[in-house]
């Protein structure tokens, strides 16, 4: 079973005359459907599974104005026995977004309709955010930071303790392989400035990559396409062997795009229980035990009393054994037998 956990789709929303209306479900055109029907059919061809699509917001989720894209598009795509389509929001955080970003208690209907929840940080200080604070078990913990990697460098300094402390918390680190074929990211990260395009954009992804790699050890890993382009789908085998160069073995290479996406989608169906608690644990106890408990029970409340034995022959403390042993008969045996013969 593989995953594709990163497929953007367009993140066009109809203009609003006040702006801080509630935006109306966007409209997508026919052609548009069948341009992502393209792509799941070429997905499903190179042998994904697991496909999510991905809705992008830049700086904060307004809770008056933002509206869930990928239930349409969801309800519009046909059904493909055993394929499984996920909804992911991801949110760019800059500057603006370190007083906050729409992640808060009184949003948690809102985000609920995502089965995932991605933070690209552009910040040291929203890179601080996302490993500490949002990656705790609550009802909107993030468990994917996807990292700027084809900007000329990265805008921070990946410490240790903030990579094994998102690590601890249960979430993984992405990387989006579209940056290693030098094609098209997503427009709206281009215009947020979270990623570039273009033959530079291909030598800093390899770059930053490879730092990644070595700070998280191979540890928590996960990879994604990002692609925009169906000329730059890659199947999974290939994407395996592309990690490899980073200094990845090809185990954890494997896990990548396998194990990781895997228990990562389960721990993120945490966030609709209470403090990530997957299911209410309850007592079952066989129909024998049962029994055997109601009938110790029922013996217990009744008055002691004394076996039938003890009352026909009391016992007697100064009567010699029973038994003796078969030594001491054998010595009788001889002594009767001597005396007998003289």
């Amino acid at each position: 079973m593989f995953f594709d956990l990163n497929v953007p789709v367009p993140s066009r929303l109809p203009a609003s005359k006040k702006g801080k209306e509630k935006q109306a479900p966007p409209t997508f055109s026919a052609a548009e459907i069948e341009t992502l029907e393209a792509k799941v059919d070429l997905l499903v061809h190179l042998g994904y599974t697991v496909v999510a699509f991905t809705q992008t917001v830049h700086k904060r989720v307004d809770s008056k104005t933002h509206s869930n894209t990928l239930n349409v598009i969801v309800q519009r795509l046909k059904p493909r026995p055993g394929i499984v389509f996920l909804k992911r929001l991801t949110i760019i955080l800059d500057e603006d977004s370190e007083k906050g970003f729409g992640l808060i208690n009184a949003n948690v209907s809102l985000f609920n309709g995502y089965d995932l929840i991605a933070l690209v940080p552009t910040t040291h200080a929203t890179l601080s955010l996302a490993c500490l604070t949002h990656t705790l078990p609550s009802p909107l913990t993030a468990h994917i930071i996807s990292l700027p990697l084809t900007l000329p460098r990265l805008p921070y300094h990946l410490k240790h303790t903030l990579i094994r402390t998102a690590l601890k918390n249960g979430a993984v680190f992405e990387i989006n392989y579209v940056g290693a074929l030098g094609g098209d990211n997503d427009p709206l990260m281009v215009d947020a400035d979270a990623a570039e395009n273009g033959a530079s954009a291909k030598r800093n992804w390899w770059a930053s990559a490879r730092e990644v790699v070595r700070v998280t050890k191979g540890k928590g890993l996960l990879v994604s396409s990002g692609v925009v382009s169906e000329t730059d789908f890659r199947a999974p085998r290939d994407v395996g062997n592309l990690i490899t160069i980073l200094g990845l073995p090809q185990d954890a290479a494997h896990d990548a795009s396998t194990r990781v996406p895997k228990s990562l989608v389960i721990r993120a169906e945490t966030r609709k229980t209470y403090r990530a608690v997957l299911s209410e644990p309850t007592l079952v106890v066989p129909p024998a035990v049962s029994a055997q408990l109601e009938s110790a029970m029922d013996v217990s409340d009744s008055p002691p009393t004394l076996p039938t034995e003890s009352l026909k022959r009391p016992l007697d403390a100064t009567a010699p054994p029973e038994t003796t042993n078969s030594g001491d008969r054998s010595k009788k045996k001889k002594k009767k037998e001597k005396g007998t013969k003289n």
